[in-house]
């Protein structure tokens, strides 16, 4: 017996190794659990979103502009449009948000955006159509904008071209 109680001792660690070793594990599991969490906390920003559109005057004086590229899906009132004239003296410029009652989904407005898949969201695909000859944008040089408010950045600046004779 006095051979196990013995063996048993010199086997052992000590108290001080078996201390520093517990604290050790226990940084590393805390700091461990502090970088994960640490990214989770952290709100990433969105990137700008990056678009292309096509504009077409029609012979009827409307100008269609489609969305031909977009890289991500746009809450539609994070969108604000602009249409204004180059010259001031052309005319009054047009501005909103894509989601206003008055341009959402609306047919026979000045403005009116179309949601292609109608999953309430601005994405590819999805079309404005403009009244020219209404509000006198069929004359003078006219640009149309597309700002994101999310990133404050600019996705489209055109200008509209002639109406199709």
């Amino acid at each position: 017996m006095r051979n196990l109680r013995r063996a048993s001792k010199n086997e052992a660690v000590s108290p001080v190794i078996a201390t520093v070793l517990l604290l050790a594990i226990t940084v590393m599991l805390s700091s461990m659990v502090f970088v994960l969490m640490q990214g989770a906390l952290t709100t990433a920003e969105k990137p700008a979103a990056q678009a292309t559109v096509s504009v077409r005057g029609l012979s009827n004086g409307f100008h269609v502009i489609r969305m031909t590229s977009l890289d991500q899906t746009i809450d539609p009132a994070k969108i604000q449009y602009d249409l204004s004239p180059e010259n001031t003296a052309d005319g009054d410029p047009l501005r909103g948000k894509v989601n206003d009652p008055g341009v959402y989904g609306l047919i026979g407005a000045n403005i009116s955006f179309h949601d292609r898949d109608a999953g309430y969201s601005v994405s590819q695909g999805d079309y404005f159509v403009i009244d020219s000859t209404s509000i006198g944008s069929d004359s003078g040089t006219w640009r149309f904008k597309l700002i994101d408010l999310t990133t404050d950045s600019l996705m489209v600046s055109v200008i509209l071209p002639p109406i199709e004779t």
